[in-house]
């Protein structure tokens, strides 16, 4: 039977870092104390300090801007987060990311149907226009734009874990939704595809608003399954 692992003394810092967060009401974007005074606060050398503090950067609980200091990251308050060491995916995987999003983001769509205000819907639109100018060739750019929509369509459903779920997966994922883009290789459609999504929650049609979005995400996922399977000659 194996021995339980210890607490290392850099889980210990980690763990007192996070309290001292907690504990001193500090939000994200609140200034910490340098890290010549936690590692005397904490009495420990700064090359350990520093071994906690990159793990906790690692997670977005704090932020280490060079030359200015350390700060409390945007993600301290977040219950679910992005893995930071997932490597690629490959086919299988992928067909799942999309399977996991076809059954996350069609109820979030509907929600965002009932929730959304209008300064979040006319965010959606000017995204929207964003894709729109970058249709014809600029792929980084209606890549983000694209990614934009989705995560904002999600956020505005009102449930901040479902809207974590999805900006992990689009997150951590990057690399495969800017594949999917190339092999999808269809952009005007992909846009007009996001914009009846947009119409449907701008009407507070919660119906269509689901159902818009489920046929989106299986539309492309039918294509990634066919061209993955049998590949353009």
């Amino acid at each position: 039977m194996s021995e339980v692992a210890r607490p290392t003394l850099s889980d210990a810092l980690t763990e007192r870092m996070l309290e001292l967060i907690r504990e001193g009401g500090h939000r994200p974007g609140d200034r910490l104390p340098s890290t010549r005074e936690l590692s005397q606060r904490f009495a420990v050398t700064t090359p350990t300090l520093r071994e906690a503090l990159r793990r906790l950067e690692a997670t977005g609980a704090i932020e280490l801007r060079h030359g200015s200091g350390i700060y409390v990251g945007a993600a301290i308050e977040r219950l679910v987060l992005p893995n930071p060491n997932m490597r690629a995916m490959h086919a299988p995987k992928l067909l799942d990311l999309l399977g996991a999003r076809i059954v996350i983001e069609p109820p979030l769509a509907a929600m965002a149907a009932g929730h959304g205000t209008e300064a979040e819907l006319t965010a959606l639109k000017r995204v929207l226009a964003d894709a729109e100018a970058h249709l014809r060739g600029q792929d980084a750019e209606l890549h983000d734009a694209n990614m934009t929509f989705h995560r904002a369509t999600a956020r505005m459903a009102g449930n901040t874990v479902l809207h974590e779920v999805v900006d992990s997966l689009l997150t951590v994922h990057a690399a495969e939704q800017q594949a999917i883009l190339q092999i999808f290789d269809d952009r005007r459609r992909d846009y007009e595809e996001h914009l009846a999504i947009l119409q449907a929650i701008e009407a507070r049609d919660a119906a269509a608003a689901e159902e818009r979005m489920r046929a989106h995400l299986v539309d492309v996922k039918t294509v990634i399954e066919q061209r993955l399977h049998h590949p353009p000659e």
